[in-house]
């Protein structure tokens, strides 16, 4: 019999989440039967779309949704041998019983000298997020100008590099000097920090002073209505989240788009990963290439214990990591 730690939402989410708002909880596991296996998670993914996800999705008392590294320790189905890692969906949890369908295993080509944590990251949702982001919403084309905000997060320092790769010209704004200074480091051609620069606007304008033909926006709210007036004519926008207006406990009134989008004949789109599960094998394969060959940088923000799950949660959302926030159990 294993026993398993799991946190519970405990109290849905008012304005911005709380350590009250979880709770840690023991569960007793039962043994498995023919068919099942056995796994302990070894890394656990902290991001965005947890704060409403779990408003719309989750009740009080329930586990916290969020995906995992996780390695088989007892297995009763062929099809996994005891010590293999996986990827698993299976939330806030140390050990979980799975049959096996709803596994991940991670690319046959993975180096043993690579972090596994990546498959949260850089070759994982994130990574696919900017990886189909780029190519399928935004549709960059070599010589364009793309612009990402949150660019030094899991998903934005994918984007730039992506962007690069693909012979673009890169912009990127970050919430400190030193996420900043990571951004030129990995080949961002120009990048600001957002809070400290006078008028947002005008930094926008001095980066690329003939506007941008791609927005990657994980932002949302004041800074992505500013931007809307920059773009070039035809250009795309991909919306993948809105972070800065997750937290709010009110919906902000903002400006409206439709004018810019009149005159500029603009393309906006929002989309979730998901809508590309039959090609993750094809995108994943491509960002292992390049983290292997160099050509993708990576950075992660690794929280030890899964103690402090919620802390690193709410450090996410404060925007405190760089790269990618995970959890080591």
């Amino acid at each position: 019999m294993v026993t398993a730690k799991v946190w519970v939402l405990k109290k849905h989410f008012e304005g911005f989440p709380k350590t009250s708002d979880f709770d840690l909880k023991k569960i007793e596991l039962p043994n498995l039967k023919n068919g099942e296996l056995l796994l302990e998670s070894v890394f656990l993914s902290v991001d965005p779309y947890m704060r409403p996800y779990s408003q719309r999705d989750m009740k009080e008392g329930d586990i916290m949704i969020g995906t995992q590294v996780a390695r088989i320790v007892e297995s009763k189905n062929p099809a996994f041998t005891v010590g293999a890692f996986v990827v698993a969906g299976s939330g806030w949890r140390t050990h979980f019983i799975s049959d096996g369908r709803d596994l991940r295993c991670l690319p046959s080509s993975w180096p043993e000298s690579l972090p596994k944590s990546l498959a949260l990251g850089t070759v994982g949702m994130p990574g696919l997020t900017a990886y189909f982001g780029l190519l399928e919403v935004c549709k960059m084309k070599p010589g364009e100008t793309v612009l990402v905000n949150a660019a030094a997060g899991a998903v934005g320092s994918v984007v730039g590099q992506l962007a690069k790769i693909g012979g673009c010209k890169v912009v990127g704004c970050a919430g400190s000097d030193y996420k900043v200074a990571y951004l030129k480091k990995i080949g961002f051609d120009e990048a600001f920090n957002y809070k400290t620069v006078t008028s947002l606007y005008e930094a926008l304008h001095k980066a690329s002073p003939d506007g941008y033909d791609c927005f990657f926006d994980n932002v949302g709210g004041e800074f992505a209505s500013i931007v809307i007036n920059q773009m070039k004519k035809y250009g795309r926008i991909a919306v993948c989240g809105a972070i800065s207006q997750y937290n709010d406990s009110m919906p902000k009134k903002g400006p409206y788009v439709q004018i810019p989008m009149v005159s500029k004949e603009l393309q906006m789109e929002g989309f979730l990963v998901t809508r590309w599960n039959n090609r993750w094998e094809e995108g994943l394969n491509a960002l292992l290439k390049w983290v292997v060959e160099g050509k993708v940088q990576y950075h992660e923000q690794v929280t030890e214990g899964f103690e402090n799950m919620p802390t690193a949660f709410i450090g996410m959302l404060r925007g405190e990591n760089l790269g990618k926030a995970v959890v080591k159990v």
